[in-house]
Formats: C-alpha cells, structure tokens, sequence
C-alpha cells in the first residue's frame, strides 16, 4: 500500500469534514422543507426556536437542534445576542422560494434518492440489467420537478423558445406541441400559459407522473389547450411543428430510436427542442462542481434507467454535444446546433 503525504493527508481530511457537513444538512435541508421550516422563516423575521415551532406546529426542542445545525452550515443566520435566527435574501431565494430560478431545495429531494435506492443500485452494477426510473423512491420524481421548474421559468420563455429559428412565431399563431419525457407536466404547463393558441401534449411513460401532470394542468388553467397521455418516446403519437425533450433524451434506452420518431412526427418544416443537462465533450473538462453533481446523478439514476430499457445505450447525463450530435444524426436530421445554453443546461435545435 502507498504511503500518503501526511500534509497532504490532512488536507484532503479537512476536505472530507467538509464533505460530510453537505451531506448531513442535505438531510437537514429536506427535513426543513418538509416541515415548512423555511417557508416559515421567508420573510426575514428573527425568530426563536420556540417562535419557530409554534409557528410549525413542531416542537421546540428538536426544532432548535435542527436551527444549530442550520446556521452551522450557513445556512440560516444566527444573532448570538437575542438568541435569534432568521433566513437572509439570499438564503431565502434559495430554499423557500418555489418559483426562483435559484431554488435548491427540490433538488436536495431528489437527491435523497440515490440513498434511498443506493441497495437497487448496487444490484444493478451487479447484473448490469440497470434500475428503471419508476422503481425509485417517489422523492426522485417531486424533487426533479421541483428542481428542473425554476430553470423552466427563468429561461423557457425568455431564452429557449427564442433562439430556436421561428418557433415562437408559430407558437403565438397557434401550433401543435409534444412534449415528450414530460414528466408532471411543469414544461408542458408553462408553455400552454404563454401561448394559448397552440395545443400542447404531454407523453411520459410513467402513469404516476401523468397523473400529476393532468392535475398540474387543471391547477393552471390550462386544460384547454393541453392534454397528457401515457406512452414512450419511441411510440407517441401525432404531427407537430414543435417536439420538446427536456432534460430526458441521455435517459433513454434507445436515445436513436427516440430521434428516428421524432423525426416521423414532425411535420416538414418542424422543430426538435432537447434541452439537456451542461456538458463539456471531454471528461476532463466536466471535472468541476457542476460535473460532480451530474456524473453522481449519473451513476445513481439516468445510466442505470438507460440499462433497464431496450438497447440501453447509457449515455449518461454528461453526455457532451458531440455525442448527441451523433445521437440525432442517426435518427435522420440533417441540420443540428446549439441555440442556447447556462450554467446547468445546453438547448439544442434539431430540424430535418
């Protein structure tokens, strides 16, 4: 065996502290979600454990641990003076506001899962059969729309949609829309709100979240001009001038057979939308907190849903541009680019 470093050693414990401290608030922060804890603190009030707790209906003493801990991790803040705590602006955003493009907490949820089903998974590294989407705990499918719905608000509208070459002309005029992969429905919902002309359908093939779609739609209004139907990407049916694939086609199991469909179900002059998670074409360049967050959910959840399926290609959720590239090429289009990006998402633009 190597003989470390001691210096080296030490810095790379202090790294591990740090390290478990994310990982014992991730818990905290899904707990606190859960119990309304930060929805409760949104305004900025300082407040006492006991405030808090009758506020909450928890109580106090537990709730106070739960506050140390918080402010530990920066959290929330803490005034040593009157014995108060409070959430910032900033922290604020960030775990209470649903709607901000910066909101974290549905991710913390959806991340609760890789260790819930970390047992599945390690079965599937086994048998190499992988773990399909629906046999994971039920926080994966609230977390991931809660996290995915805040970018979707932020950017859908005012970037996405307009860097595609005349979509949102035809969608103003009125247009039919698939929205495939759709999970509960926040992409789907959100573009029947901005226009209304158009006819939007949801497909996932996950009865669960089309349920939940449905009720979405119903929530928002928009049941007129939309419908959700339970089928897979392979075998939707319709023609449309718009095709969305949001943050699902690395998912797959035969990503090239999903592209071969779309490519039937778009009319001549239509357009193909897959919106995936940011990736560089190199590994090494991937190797940043970015990566390190989407090669874990990787490895846990959208390789493994790839193996379970036919083909199971497993392109994983860094995928890279050339990959994809090569991915719609297949399918039968002849004209691809990037048309958008951030920090956590690369918009694609497909066209036959």
């Amino acid at each position: 065996m190597q003989q470390p470093d001691q210096a080296k050693l030490d810095a790379f414990l202090g790294k591990m502290v740090g390290d478990l401290g994310s990982i014992a608030s991730g818990a905290l922060v899904v707990l606190g979600d859960r119990l309304g804890f930060y929805n409760a603190m949104r305004d900025g009030d300082k407040m006492t454990a006991a405030e808090l707790a009758k506020r909450t209906g928890a109580t106090e003493r537990n709730v106070r641990e739960w506050l140390a801990a918080q402010a530990a991790a920066g959290y929330v803040d803490y005034d040593r003076d009157d014995d108060k705590f409070s959430l910032n602006a900033e922290q604020a955003t960030v775990f209470a506001d649903e709607d901000s493009p910066a909101f974290m907490a549905g991710a913390f949820e959806a991340l609760s899962s890789m260790w819930l089903d970390e047992p599945k998974v390690a079965d599937a590294f086994r048998s190499g059969k992988g773990l399909a989407w629906h046999d994971h705990s039920a926080c994966l499918f609230r977390g991931t729309e809660r996290f995915f719905r805040p970018g979707y608000n932020a950017n859908l509208m005012s970037a996405w949609l307009p860097a595609l070459d005349g979509v949102v002309d035809k969608l103003k005029q009125g247009a039919r829309v698939a929205d495939v992969g759709c999970g509960h429905g926040s992409s789907t919902v959100l573009m029947a709100k901005a226009f209304p002309k158009s006819h939007f359908v949801g497909f996932d093939y996950h009865p669960a979240s089309i349920e939940r779609a449905r009720k979405a739609a119903a929530e928002a209004g928009v049941s007129a001009n939309t419908n959700f139907e339970v089928a897979p990407a392979k075998a939707y049916p319709g023609k449309y001038d718009l095709v969305a694939f949001f943050d699902c086609l690395h998912d797959m199991g035969d990503p090239v057979g999903a592209a071969t469909h779309v490519r039937e179900t778009l009319k001549p002059d239509g357009t193909w939308m897959i919106v995936e998670p940011f990736a560089h074409d190199h590994l090494a360049a991937n190797l940043n907190p970015i990566g390190r967050v989407y090669y874990a959910a990787s490895t846990m959840i959208c390789t493994p849903a790839s193996q379970a399926q036919e083909v199971g290609l497993g392109l994983g959720a860094q995928a890279g541009e050339v990959r994809l590239r090569q991915v719609v090429s297949s399918g039968g289009f002849t004209r691809f680019r990037r048309a958008a990006e951030t920090p956590f998402n690369m918009v694609l633009e497909a066209r036959p």
